[in-house]
């Protein structure tokens, strides 16, 4: 074999390589971390910045790098189909074919892509100051290429520049998911991080304690004993009404209370729980929950009463409520321990009809619509597009929904069980 030979199979080799570099940097790239290239690029880190410079214009980015691909491939190719007809004559052309496609399938694509999809983020640092310098180099022909792109999208009446793209929230609501599937984010901090990302989206009344399950008292009771329904009360803020429940003329803190029985020297009679209490703070019920939590911080109150665009109370609002959305429940020593979950040997749940849907979707891992009902009553009731009667049984979204009691017209207890385990136990 003479010498100009030798020198064609060392540049086939050479092109080889700049084919696996190529590769391997379309995937590093295009792969990493953004977030982890943005906190990279704050802490200093030059190589980071060029990353993220790259991955800004990936038109660019991509273009340069097929284009350099695609040459050396192409070259390396034509090479080896001149060596290998020297030696075997016509016959070489398919041979050329045959090694070629095996080298560029194996060391070109598929290994270089496999090695930076495992550590792509280290991967993108190391080949970013040569792909800078690669992308200058190229991007008077990538910038040609692509017009020509957009020429023949445009004449198919497509438009590049309107591509649609994921916000941001979703992107990062998407990762969370994923990592939890993957098991690197437990459910309780996946829970936690979709609550935060939820409160622009949720209204109070998605949240707030409906009027069907809020305890107010009337202002006009005996003293002692609307003093001893308040003591009585697991909660430290009652609203207190006039006439009717809509009426709401104040809020009594417990604390304020206790303190106005102090002055009275424990006398109940000297104690009007009507003055002491404050004023109410009414919002309206198509208020966001990130606008209400902002507003509690702000004015320094835990409570609010929500109400309709007619002025009528629909429930009230507390920012332990908003809180709950993030954290999960917040139990304390006064807290009535009552879930509205109760699991069934048969793997079924018997739950309260008024239990929100996003509190069980948070406590069973569920994915059950929330747009067109708050409560599970409230959805059966939507898709089954009737009040049922107790005993009737419905299928929608993968569960079994039987509704066991009712009160008047509101479901007040359902059985709930995935399909499979209905279908087992019919």
């Amino acid at each position: 074999m003479d010498a100009s030979l030798w020198l064609s199979l060392f540049s086939i080799i050479a092109l080889l390589a700049m084919s696996f570099f190529f590769s391997g940097s379309e995937t590093a790239l295009t792969a990493a971390s953004r977030a982890r290239m943005h906190q990279l690029a704050k802490n200093g880190d030059k190589r980071a910045t060029l990353v993220e410079k790259l991955t800004v214009e990936k038109e660019r980015l991509i273009g340069s790098l097929l284009l350099g691909n695609n040459i050396v491939n192409i070259l390396a190719s034509t090479l080896a189909a001149s060596v290998l007809i020297q030696i075997f004559g016509e016959a070489g052309i398919a041979y050329a074919t045959l090694v070629m496609t095996a080298a560029v399938v194996i060391f070109s694509e598929v290994l270089p892509k496999t090695l930076a999809l495992i550590r792509p983020d280290a991967f993108a640092l190391v080949v970013a100051p040569v792909i800078r310098v690669i992308v200058l180099v190229f991007s008077p022909v990538t910038i040609a290429v692509q017009w020509i792109v957009n020429s023949i999208l445009r004449a198919f009446g497509l438009d590049a520049s309107r591509a649609s793209s994921i916000s941001g929230h979703e992107e990062l609501r998407g990762t969370v998911d994923f990592l939890h599937s993957e098991g690197e984010v437990v459910k309780h901090d996946r829970d936690m991080l979709g609550g935060i990302l939820d409160l622009r989206e949720l209204e109070v009344s998605d949240v707030m304690v409906h009027r069907t399950r809020m305890l107010a008292l009337d202002s006009d009771m005996p003293a002692n004993e609307l003093i001893a329904a308040i003591l009585d009360s697991p909660f430290t803020r009652v609203p207190l009404y006039k006439d009717k429940q809509d009426n709401i003329i104040g809020v009594v803190h417990a604390k304020d209370l206790l303190r106005a029985i102090q002055r009275a020297d424990g006398d109940f009679t000297k104690v009007n729980p009507a003055k002491i209490a404050f004023k109410p703070w009414f919002v309206p019920d198509t208020t966001s929950a990130q606008a209400q939590l902002n507003a509690f911080l702000k004015r320094k109150l835990h409570f609010a009463l929500v109400v309709d665009e007619y002025g009528e109370v629909q429930g009230l609002i507390t920012l332990e409520d908003i809180l709950e959305e993030i954290v999960g429940d917040i139990s304390d020593e006064h807290d009535a321990v009552i879930d509205g979950v109760r699991k069934q040997a048969d793997g079924s749940y018997i739950i309260d009809g008024q239990l929100p849907i996003r509190d069980l979707n948070r406590a069973l891992d569920w994915h059950l619509p929330d747009e067109e009902a708050t409560t599970i009553a409230g959805l059966v009731i939507h898709e089954a597009k009737l009040i049922p009667e107790p005993g009737q049984q419905f299928t929608f979204h993968k569960l079994r929904f039987k509704v066991l009691r009712r009160a008047h017209n509101r479901i007040t207890q359902l059985r709930v069980a995935p399909v499979e385990t209905a279908t087992t136990k019919a």
